[in-house]
């Protein structure tokens, strides 16, 4: 069978614009590369190579518990502790700016227009850059890790959850509305049963990124693991290093597993 005129004079004007888009690709990746300074590869670096590699493949397995000071299991469940409060925080905090931001919740476009540009504004500071800030004003330690984590949190689950509530299903609240319901009784027994899942999960997963982040902040002094992390690798302590970085990756490994779990059976 042969294929329509139409099909046939379309074709090379589809090639051309996909190999438009192939040379725009290309000039990117070339200019993002020649932007790259190198400046060539140090006469140490073989050397500091090994020694890096030695230390993490025979790990300081004293260091997993230490009974009179900072170890392993102390600073993983720090770590653990600072994701929780997070994301606890930034779950209550954006549950407001997420029916602000959602446009059948405020019945406006101008008003989740703003809700929506205050969302954009507290996710485009990193949380490095807050806990920085925190670790200023309150000190450094967990503390300032929790902050940290719960303020920039709240931009993106905020975003999620307003789009969550936006693609809920509006026959419920139609019915609620034709019966003489009030707007309270509408959000507990129409909104909240429909996203409350979805929330559920997005806050899941935003525990996940969390716990990550925490790991990072804890370089700069905001608590947790990584300030063990930066000791080490300044005192190139690479066994220490390793015992470290195997203790991150497990327990990020369980968490993963743990929540993919939970959010099968939520949704």
């Amino acid at each position: 069978m042969t294929k329509p005129w139409n099909t046939i004079v379309r074709k090379p004007k589809n090639n051309r614009y996909r190999w438009l888009i192939y040379l725009a690709l290309a000039a990117v990746y070339i200019w993002a590369f020649a932007g790259i300074p190198f400046t060539g590869i140090k006469e140490t670096a073989v050397q500091i190579t090994k020694a890096i590699v030695t230390g993490i493949l025979s790990p300081d397995w004293g260091f997993v518990y230490l009974p009179e000071g900072e170890d392993l299991l102390r600073g993983l469940l720090e770590t653990l502790a600072i994701s929780i409060l997070g994301t606890f925080i930034s779950a209550l905090l954006c549950l407001p700016l997420a029916f602000w931001a959602a446009v059948n919740m405020s019945g406006s476009r101008f008003v989740s227009g703003s809700g929506k540009m205050v969302l954009s504004f507290i996710r485009a500071v990193p949380e490095i850059v807050l806990a920085l800030m925190f670790i200023k004003a309150v000190g450094p330690g967990s503390f300032a890790g929790v902050l940290a984590l719960g303020l920039h949190s709240v931009g993106m689950l905020g975003k999620l959850f307003a789009d969550e509530v936006e693609n809920m299903d509006k026959g419920p609240v139609e019915a609620l509305l034709s019966s003489g319901a009030n707007r309270l009784q509408i959000l507990w027994f129409a909104v909240i049963p429909q996203v409350l899942p979805g929330f559920l999960s997005y806050m899941l997963y935003r525990f996940e990124i969390n716990m990550r982040s925490a790991t990072i902040l804890g370089v700069i002094g905001a608590g947790g693991i990584g300030t063990p992390l930066i000791f080490a690798l300044s005192t190139r302590n690479w066994d220490r290093v390793g015992i470290i970085l195997l203790g991150i990756v497990i327990l990020i490994t369980i968490i993963d597993l743990l929540s993919g779990v939970i959010r099968k059976r939520l949704i």
